[in-house]
């Protein structure tokens, strides 16, 4: 059981009341106390409270009772697992290219979830009154690299509010058709593409669901939620630059946001389905080894992405945390095809 007092000047809706007010060390968010509002679960002066709009006055006693956390209904998986680093409140994991992270229709098993309830067992201590890993960001499915899960409800509150603040530092390393370049004359009045200093491509849009196609994003003119996307030239192939080698970092996090940025800027990411376009590799612009490199391109499988670099301040301790993944071999694999020469 929780207990405390509203404080000064509260805010007019009990949830609200509660959100601000409920004890840091409770690790309540607004969306579990408004659950429990509604399971008549919170007392205001010794009376069940289930109206999250009712008003609340300043030194009102409120009790709040948290039951055992319910087991859920997605099932363990033995499911291998590339564990970076590991406490009482977080993990942090590599995922590989291919695998889901959450449950959801065509993918009901197989996923990080399952893995997760796995390997964590008994050491989850509940997220939002389940036995549950607590995902606070997500990557794509043929998106490969880290993580962070929350494994308490006080580490999911914490994180989920890094990311909603855009604290959390990520950054990802991609193949992607083309050179970005400030001397690019097609780049010139191409709505929210810039470049800062040191050749640092920036791309500030709308983003949101795609007019017609409901499983892409686009690039909106107006509506969706706004999206910063940089990325610098790592390493360039052929003359002049067939493909790239880029690293991106995001000031905001949107669903397939590199992916639709750089498409939008005309350098869409090398085996990307959905979004990489018809750019076409030219093998003797890439020299010697050129048809090689091409018919590796051709062949690969996935958005050639992957989450490198993640950084955060731990919701628990307070320590800063920073974590890195190498490239996958199928990356590897692909970028020496493109450095390749003949003998």
């Amino acid at each position: 059981m929780v207990q405390f007092q509203i404080g000064p000047q509260p805010p007019e809706r009990l949830d609200k009341a509660l959100a601000r007010d409920v004890p840091e060390a409770a690790a309540l968010s607004r969306s579990r106390l408004m659950r429990l509002i509604a399971e008549g679960a919170v007392q205001v002066n010794g009376a069940v409270a289930t109206d999250a709009k009712a008003r609340v006055a300043e030194g009102d006693a409120v009790e709040v009772t948290v039951g055992e956390a319910a087991e859920v209904q997605t099932r363990p998986q033995p499911i291998a697992l590339d564990v970076v680093w590991e406490d009482g409140d977080l993990i942090v994991v590599n995922k590989p290219a291919g695998m889901v992270v959450h449950p959801a229709p065509g993918s009901p098993d197989g996923t990080l979830v399952n893995a997760l309830l796995h390997h964590c067992g008994d050491t989850l201590s509940g997220i939002g009154g389940e036995k549950r890993p607590g995902i606070v960001h997500r990557i794509d499915k043929d998106t490969s690299g880290l993580l962070v899960v929350a494994k308490s409800d006080r580490a999911h509150h914490g994180l989920a509010a890094q990311f909603e603040a855009h604290s959390a530092m990520r950054r990802y390393l991609a193949l992607a058709h083309g050179v970005p370049d400030a001397a690019d004359p097609r780049l010139r009045g191409l709505p929210g593409v810039s470049f800062e200093a040191g050749n640092i491509l920036k791309i500030a849009t709308r983003l949101g669901r795609h007019r017609t196609d409901r499983q892409r994003q686009a690039v909106l003119a107006a509506g969706g939620r706004h999206a910063v996307t940089r990325a610098r030239v790592v390493e360039s192939f052929g003359t002049p630059g067939q493909a790239a080698l880029l690293e991106c970092w995001l000031e905001t996090g949107r669903t397939h946001q590199i992916r639709v940025h750089l498409a939008h800027a005309g350098h869409g990411l090398i085996g990307d389905p959905v979004y990489g376009g018809r750019r076409k590799l030219s093998p003797q612009a890439l020299g010697p080894g050129g048809a090689a490199a091409v018919a590796a391109a051709q062949a690969f499988p996935r958005q050639a992405l992957h989450a490198a670099t993640l950084g955060f301040t731990h919701p628990v301790s307070g320590a800063d945390l920073s974590f890195a993944a190498p490239l996958p071999a199928d990356i590897n694999a692909l970028i020496e095809a493109f450095r390749l020469k003949s003998e």
